[in-house]
């Protein structure tokens, strides 16, 4: 199948490298040129301006919030110059608000949008076994379900309306928020009485919480380990504005998102925007003045 690409970040490089080696065939575009100049040496092309990249059969996206999707959508001329019939699939998280105004917008040009975000990290997404949530028009997430086969490990459908899979995901990520603020108030609660927090979590995360998202996380809160970041503060709390948002907008009170979003305020004051949101359980050792690398 003929592939636009944009958006190679960790996540969207390994997705797309990973349709390059199903077969299919890519065009990229990317602001920063590396990331595309490593995808060419797999065999796609490098289209351009982001235009170029949407003259396939499906345009897939992954960028880093609504703003940038509206730059390159609106602003890069895709929207405009794309032919009728073309697929978008957006693999990214972005607010219930746009994922609607986006669907909308884009029917108006004869463009279906298929909103397919998906769980995982980069060594996930590189091994092709994300797990994505889609929903959009039926014939249209039919014709792209071979190309969520070939990143993910399993694809849930929820249902035609795309910001379906735009809440799950959202609520799929503030979940992930509260593990870690959950594995910090219990490491800052051991610490506080002398045992190590990686003694604390290697006993749960291998009994009563062995989950990947705890067992994964747990580790890198018991080392310390906070970068590189596969996954920035700035994007988590990013996400977590936008489920706050969303639960505003059908009033249902998120009493925990609002203890993580002061969270996520203090440790992007402190200096760890680019640290990776794992970090965010260094939170309640800070203020058991407890020593942390915040």
């Amino acid at each position: 199948m003929e592939i636009g690409f944009i958006g190679l970040g960790q996540m969207g490089k390994a997705i797309a490298a990973n349709l390059i080696r199903a077969g299919h065939r890519l065009c990229v575009w990317n602001r920063s040129a590396a990331p595309a100049e490593e995808l060419a040496a797999l065999g796609a092309s490098i289209a351009s301006e982001p235009a170029a990249a949407a003259r396939g059969e499906v345009l897939m996206t992954m960028l880093a919030d609504d703003e940038a999707h509206r730059a390159v959508l609106v602003g890069g001329a895709i929207l405009e110059r794309a032919s009728r019939g073309l697929i978008h699939v957006n693999l990214a998280t972005v607010s219930i608000a746009f994922a609607r105004e986006l669907a909308a917008l884009e029917a108006q040009r004869g463009i279906s949008y298929v909103a397919a975000p998906v769980f995982g990290r980069p060594e996930v997404a590189q091994a092709a076994r994300l797990n994505v949530v889609v929903a959009g028009d039926p014939q249209a997430v039919a014709r792209v379900e071979p190309l969520l086969a070939a990143i993910g490990e399993r694809t849930w459908q929820l249902g035609s309306a795309p910001e379906r899979a735009t809440v799950v995901k959202l609520a799929g990520n503030f979940m992930i928020a509260t593990a870690l603020e959950a594995m910090g108030e219990a490491a800052a609660l051991v610490r506080a009485h002398g045992v190590g927090a990686g003694e604390l979590l290697e006993v749960l995360t291998q009994t009563l919480f062995a989950a990947p998202v705890y067992r994964i996380y747990g580790r890198l809160i018991a080392e310390q380990r906070y970068q590189p970041a596969a996954f920035r503060m700035a994007l988590g709390f990013k996400d977590l504005r936008l489920a706050l948002e969303a639960a505003g907008s059908a009033h249902v009170p998120l009493p925990f998102a609002s203890v993580l979003r002061d969270h996520f305020l203090e440790a992007i004051a402190a200096g760890r925007t680019d640290y990776d949101w794992a970090a965010l359980a260094e939170i309640p050792a800070r203020h058991a003045g407890l020593p942390t690398p915040l």
